[in-house]
């Protein structure tokens, strides 16, 4: 793997070693639950409450009951409304850190540095392979080019049997029905890392730029986080959506191959989605881990639609307790073993190397 810092490719390995040791407890113990503990040192007490990406929801449910298993002084709440209501909620002082699939915006970035009273920091955490999922009956193993997808969910492409998609789909058996196209209805980061998608990749057929809210302005049905389009598509024939990959495959949904920009149609596994994370390139400064990635990536074999999940947090509490409990839960999450709890929800761990860096801005947090 390969993550650019200012123009140096940084060679990086695919698989983290890990490390399993306990927090003052059995090693036995996590073996009957399946969870592995928190490394020595890192448990803090503290209660900690945090907001945002729906996306990471699985990962933060798995991460909290590891953790509080073994530091059993730590209670920490994650409520999963949203990217854009996550980063709302860190602005105005309601949650000590937020969960978002987009690092912050310009805009989003002064207040986020106001509230803290120090520089906000995008640490990713979480790499969210998106899945475009369907519910079409007979259709199996359909595939999309970034220019069919985009017709799709800007309403100028409403039929399955469209020409467009039997093009791409010789052998499919494509009813003439309707296409409804899912969007999520609150704001979020996967909305705004799809339309960038869809942006970046097919200009001439989606005009509306991205955006955490769905800026399409023509048809399509709105559900709000990502478990509850999982549900609508999962319930409702002939639609059609996006959702991150641990959500598609625990609701057991028809995923599509997406063509790349090397002209394949490749399906979505964690490996394929890792071959784009090579691609990315650190925008932040300092501790700051901002990335941007290549949506039109040419690699063999690359799944091109995918997302960083990051933890958006203070450099400096002002509460220098709630500093050092941020801290110490997020050095779990960036271990390799709280890494290596991803793959199995759905996810893809984070590269070592960027683990790394992960790991040393959370070691700044005070």
């Amino acid at each position: 793997m390969k993550f650019q810092r200012s123009g140096l490719v940084a060679g990086i390995a695919l698989t983290a070693t890990i490390a399993l040791t306990a927090c003052g407890s059995d090693n036995d113990s996590t073996k009957e639950t399946g969870a592995a503990a928190p490394s020595a040192g890192t448990c803090v007490g503290g209660t900690l409450s945090a907001q945002g990406s729906s996306a990471q929801k699985n990962a933060m449910d798995e991460w909290i009951k590891a953790y509080a298993a073994s530091c059993a002084d730590a209670k920490i709440d994650y409520n999963p409304n949203g990217s854009g209501a996550g980063v709302k909620a860190f602005t105005s002082g309601l949650a000590d850190f937020a969960g978002s699939d987009s690092a912050l915006k310009e805009e989003e970035q002064p207040q986020a540095d106001a509230k803290c009273g120090s520089p906000a920091l995008n640490l990713p955490m979480v790499t969210g392979p998106i899945a475009v999922v369907y519910n079409v009956q007979g259709a199996d193993a359909l595939q999309f080019s970034p220019s069919t997808l985009a017709k799709i969910f800007a309403g100028t492409v409403t039929k399955w049997n469209d020409p467009a998609i039997a093009a791409e789909n010789k052998d499919a058996k494509l009813p003439d029905a309707t296409i409804e196209a899912v969007h999520r209805g609150d704001e979020s980061g996967t909305t705004d890392n799809f339309t960038k998608y869809l942006s970046k990749t097919a200009e001439k057929d989606w005009t509306f730029g991205n955006a955490k809210a769905w800026p399409a302005t023509k048809g399509g049905t709105g559900a709000n986080k990502s478990d509850g389009v999982a549900a609508k598509v999962k319930g409702t024939a002939n639609t059609i959506s996006y959702v991150e990959l641990s959500f598609a495959e625990n609701s057991d949904l028809q995923m599509a191959k997406v063509q790349n920009g090397a002209g394949e149609f490749v399906e979505l596994t964690a490996e394929s989605a890792g071959k784009t994370i090579e691609g990315a390139e650190i925008k932040g400064t300092g501790n700051d881990l901002k990335l941007s990635i290549d949506y039109n990536t040419k690699t063999a074999g690359a799944y091109p639609i995918v997302l960083a999940t990051y933890e958006i947090v203070c450099t400096k509490y002002a509460d220098a307790a709630k500093g050092k409990a941020v801290q110490g839960f997020l050095k779990y999450t960036s271990s390799a073993e709280g890494q290596s709890k991803l793959k199995d929800l759905g996810y893809a761990p984070l590269p070592e190397s960027v683990r790394a860096k992960v790991a040393a801005s959370v070691a700044a947090i005070s």
